[in-house]
């Protein structure tokens, strides 16, 4: 399948293609005779899990570093990366791997959203504080 019906099959764009080969994510696809890129199906549930797994909040990073990983997580859910640890290669060690260090990143950015938008609060209107308090 070439690039363009392998991104309409996918859900996402020919550019999103290549920037996952180029950042990892995605192995290079066989090539035609004429060069192109020719998709797998295999290829296209790959890129399928790689956009769940984005939109789940992991990043492009986390995502590289359980890629070798991704083909056997096919059809299940997201917390596939919960294990990995290490590099492409790594073997999924324990439970406290990118997922769960990608949850702590969010939970301290959450956090400190909290703390700045209280301290705005108190700067603009000191009744927004006290309503915002139980």
């Amino acid at each position: 399948m070439r690039i363009g019906d392998a991104a309409a099959a996918a859900g996402t764009t020919p550019r999103a293609l290549r920037f996952y080969e180029e950042r990892g994510l995605l192995p290079p696809p066989a090539r035609n005779s004429g060069g192109q890129r020719d998709y797998a199906p295999r290829d296209i549930e790959r890129v399928r899990l790689i956009r769940e797994l984005l939109a789940s909040g992991l990043t492009v990073d986390d995502v590289r570093h359980c890629a070798a990983g991704l083909d056997e997580l096919i059809g299940r859910l997201p917390r596939a990366c919960a294990g990995a640890e290490g590099g492409p290669s790594a073997a999924p060690a324990r439970p406290e791997g990118i997922a769960a260090r990608r949850l702590a990143a969010l939970d301290a950015e959450i956090d400190r959203l909290t703390r700045l938008r209280e301290r705005l609060a108190r700067q603009m209107n000191p009744e927004v504080v006290s309503r915002m308090e139980p």
